[in-house]
């Protein structure tokens, strides 16, 4: 077995393992963080159903994001929805045999890649064309978009450029998932786009890529707004209370 290959066997046992850990802490860090008042945006559902309902509208249609900014809301969900596609898309790597919805999917992620770096480049431009924006922005916001779009166009490239051998990638990866090392291809854009996917599943948890999973516990979107209904009181609260 080449060195190549169990270095990238290894580099990405260890991303993985940071991935899940550092995501499950950060995810038990928000479940457990008080919210003491209740401050939800108004307007706001007075069910749990409805409150449902929004969350889903939010993950799927960016409401909020729509109703402020309609050029970033463009970028943003262009972005996502290609970058779930071609998620999608990849599964192929880890699956034998392919689900026939990842085989139906194909051709749409392939071509996905080009409006996700489209979305990307629109978002990286806003952060410097608009003048609020700009004033915000860290060096951190830029470095974060220069490696996903880093991520996009070397797996372009890879599909449109220079080919790699997808048979021996996806051996490696399924060989990944049983314990047992499988050569990798050699090629320097393979290298180049796995290399910055391990760096983005390390960084992850540390990242403002964490709204994802940190949309789902913003009180200003999932309490209800039920204050005169019912008292808020957390649950140090009622254990000061007692």
């Amino acid at each position: 077995m080449s060195v190549l290959s169990v270095f990238y066997a290894l580099l990405f046992y260890v991303a993985t393992g940071v991935f899940v850990l550092g995501l499950a802490l950060k995810i038990r860090q928000y479940a457990r963080t008080p919210s003491p008042l209740k401050i939800a945006v108004t307007p706001a559902p007075i069910t749990a159903s409805g409150v449902g309902w929004r969350l889903a509208r939010e993950v799927v249609f960016f409401e909020s994001l729509f109703r402020s900014s309609k050029w970033t809301w463009i970028f943003g969900w262009t972005f996502h929805a290609a970058l779930l596609l071609v998620v999608l898309r990849h599964l192929r790597y880890f699956q034998e045999p392919v689900w026939a919805p990842v085989v139906m999917i194909q051709a749409f992620g392939m071509y996905a890649g080009f409006a996700l770096v489209a979305g990307l480049a629109g978002l990286w431009a806003r952060r410097f064309l608009v003048d609020r924006v700009r004033y915000i922005s860290t060096p951190s916001d830029h470095l974060m978009l220069a490696l996903l779009l880093a991520i996009g166009l070397s797996g372009l490239a890879m599909r449109f450029v220079a080919p790699t051998d997808i048979i021996a990638v996806k051996m490696f990866m399924l060989g990944l998932m049983r314990l047992s090392i499988q050569p990798l291809p050699s090629d320097p854009l393979l290298l180049i786009h796995l290399s910055l996917v391990a760096l983005l599943m390390i960084i992850f948890p540390i990242s403002k890529l964490l709204h994802a999973p940190g949309l789902f516990f913003s009180p200003t979107r999932n309490m209800i707004d039920n204050p005169r209904e019912a008292r808020h009181v957390t649950s140090w609260a009622s254990a000061v209370e007692k």
